[in-house]
């Protein structure tokens, strides 16, 4: 047994008795299970791995222990990874992930049932004490910076992607560097990785690497399918996926969606129900679609699904630039500076979108299950942003089912999920995800690969 002892700084260094108990190994509190795994996954950092179960069995035997004495408190990490470790001490950055896991866990312990109803009082509904707690955890994780003007590019994309598009969204992500844009990524391998190192290689370019921010957004679920890669600065866990999505699209100033799978559909799926809302026809979040030559047939895919459900107007919701990564660059300054001047006109937040209209039905929680699934209604007798929300939803279930620890158990317990809608949107929803497996963009692992849900037409 291998033991390794960290010790935190700053505030962390210091917690309640009743948060140390939560967290603690000895009195194996209510948060354990979920801090060591987050633990695991930071100390996992830059290996890959895109199956939570998988990382979880293989270090069965790594336990975390929160140990207070006179000096504060240190954390013990029993058979941590090796890769982790140099010479008996964990490496300086996942040190500080590691830090950021203790931090935003221990938010979740103090916002128990009595301070997240406290909380919730001070707001007069529940999409507004979704926003602020959001606000608070970005704040509280030192992200938002007041007063700076908007920079901050988020790269959305595939963790199981080609070497070619991994050169491209690493060329995106250069020139974002050269003109000294931020990255902002859910902070795992592929798409999520490759505009972090090519913004970091442009930032050092102009000798400014220093001053490179690079921001991960993740939650729980996600985290063990989905390691921190070696790029990233600071890191955030969000509650869930719903608010972790909301943070994004309210600390970001321009979105870019690269080639992906399922969970990049749900992503643009998100993006675009917001956009399609009426009360948003005012606001300004701009968002471009790209990826290199070779991504040309995944981008048409995509185009074929998004107009056979909502029409042909909904291509004016984004730009798509193919192959050029100096353009994408360019269109995100440009973006950005008129991001700053509406947020001027408008007296919104350079660092935080506060009003963009996000509706509830993409704040809420919706646990993954066989029987949310099959209800969620895929038909085109709704408002065209509620059809994007469902088809949201039913990508969500679909990458919890893939990746999720929870979601390949449900599978394997119960079999697919099952999913009903009008039979030319389940065609095409069809078509898209066997285009998606037949160019391996599901699954990391060249495992051949089952499929977690099962598209039946009404």
């Amino acid at each position: 047994m291998s033991i390794v002892d960290v010790w935190p700084s700053g505030s962390m260094a210091l917690l309640t008795q009743s948060e140390a108990d939560a967290l603690s190994l000895s009195s194996k509190g209510e948060l354990y299970e979920l801090y060591r795994n987050c633990s695991l996954a930071v100390l996992n950092s830059g290996n890959i791995t895109d199956n939570s179960k998988e990382l979880l069995d293989n270090f069965s035997d790594f336990e975390i222990s929160i140990i207070r004495n006179e000096r504060g408190l240190k954390l013990e990490l029993i058979n941590p990874p090796k890769s982790a470790v140099v010479e008996g001490v964990v490496i300086k950055k996942l040190r500080n992930h590691l830090y950021s896991v203790l931090r935003d866990i221990v938010q979740l312990q103090s916002l128990g049932k009595d301070g997240e109803n406290f909380l919730r009082k001070q707001y007069e509904s529940e999409s507004a004490y979704i926003t602020n707690l959001i606000f608070i955890i970005l704040r509280n994780a030192g992200v938002l910076k007041a007063g700076v003007k908007p920079n901050i590019a988020v790269c959305w994309g595939g963790h199981s992607i080609s070497k070619s598009e991994y050169e491209y969204a690493y060329n995106v992500g250069l020139e974002l560097g050269l003109r000294k844009i931020d990255i902002c990524t859910g902070c795992g391998p592929g798409v999520m990785e490759a505009p972090m190192k090519g913004s970091f290689q442009g930032f050092s370019e102009q000798c400014e690497q220093d001053k490179c921010r690079m921001i991960g957004l993740t939650e729980p679920s996600i985290i063990a399918a989905e390691p921190p890669n070696a790029m990233v600065s600071d890191l955030v866990i969000l509650p869930d996926i719903e608010k972790r999505l909301e943070a994004f699209v309210r600390l970001g100033h321009t979105m870019i969606i690269f080639p992906g799978g399922p969970g990049t559909a749900e992503e643009l799926l998100y993006i675009l129900a917001i956009k399609m809302s009426g009360e948003n026809k005012h606001n300004y979040l701009p968002l471009i679609l790209t990826g290199n030559k070779e991504s040309e047939e995944y981008f048409n895919a995509l185009t074929e699904f998004l107009v056979l459900c909502f029409g042909p107007d909904v291509t004016r919701y984004y730009d798509l630039i193919i192959d050029d990564p100096v353009a994408v660059a360019t269109k995100v300054k440009q973006n950005n500076e008129s991001v700053l001047d509406h947020r001027t006109i408008t007296h919104d937040s350079y660092c935080f979108n506060w009003t963009l209209k996000i509706p509830y039905e993409l704040q809420i929680s919706n646990p993954v299950s066989h029987e949310f699934m099959a209800k969620l209604n895929l038909k085109r007798d709704q408002e065209p942003w509620k059809l994007a929300c469902n088809l949201r939803a039913a990508f969500s279930g679909i990458v919890a089912g893939n990746v999720k620890e929870y979601g390949i158990k449900l599978v394997a317990q119960k079999g697919p999920f099952k999913l009903h809608g009008d039979k030319d949107i389940i065609r095409s929803m069809d078509k898209l995800l066997r285009s998606y497996i037949k160019q391996g963009r599901v699954l990391l692992s060249k495992k051949e690969y089952k499929p977690c849900y099962e598209l039946c037409k009404d």
